[in-house]
């Protein structure tokens, strides 16, 4: 039995993944991490980090559902890290220090070519040149029966719903609103996907769309 290609990802009221002006001090774009204000107190979160406690509710227990029976991850080039063109002396290894969040094989879009990189706590990086077809086949093969969730950023998820891969989507909708950055949706036929779960907390609303039949 084959996995499901998931997405959980954060978005603004009008639409933005990301604020604007990404950089090495914003990764999230200029106020991004607004997007995250409701996931940070989690006991998920805190886990993730290495401190003890934090809250229970409807958003650990959507962190906790994001989480869980996921074998690989797939991201863009830009959510690995800031580093364009080539990739230089290979000194870039992440955002996430030694010991990144993941635990399992993540396969990295990119045009450049690098052997992968093998962190501590079971995540190798994979890099691929073949575009989003050659990193979904991977993942299969490195998840087997777990699903794939696609990290991000917003144009690498644009792909894999506009080709018609993804089989559900959980959005966690905040109350902000942006104007400028890294929109999620432009451009994407949504008539395949249907809403089936509705739940919000006092910052968020969760929001999961599933695709029809799937």
């Amino acid at each position: 039995m084959t996995g499901k290609l998931r997405v959980s990802v954060a978005v603004s009221l009008d639409g933005y993944m990301a604020g604007p002006d990404q950089s090495l001090d914003a990764p999230l774009g200029v106020g991004g991490a607004r997007l995250h204000e409701w996931f940070y107190p989690t006991r998920t979160f805190r886990s993730m980090v290495g401190e003890e406690g934090g809250t229970t509710g409807v958003d650990d227990g959507v962190a906790i559902a994001a989480a869980a029976g996921v074998g690989a991850t797939i991201m863009g080039r830009n959510m690995f890290g800031p580093v364009r063109g080539g990739w230089g002396d290979e000194s870039w290894t992440g955002w996430w220090g030694d010991d990144p969040v993941y635990h399992h094989p993540v396969f990295v879009l990119t045009h450049h070519e690098r052997e992968p990189v093998e962190m501590k706590g079971g995540t190798t990086f994979h890099f691929v040149t073949g575009g989003i077809e050659d990193a979904l086949a991977q993942a299969r093969a490195a998840a087997g029966d777990a699903d794939i969730r696609i990290g991000g950023g917003a144009a690498t998820i644009r792909q894999y719903l506009q080709a018609g891969h993804v089989d559900t989507m959980h959005l966690a909708v905040v109350p902000v609103l942006f104007g400028r950055g890294a929109r999620l949706l432009d451009g994407v036929d949504s008539d395949g996907y249907v809403c089936t779960e509705l739940v919000a907390s006092e910052k968020v609303t969760h929001v999961r769309f599933d695709r029809s039949g799937g």
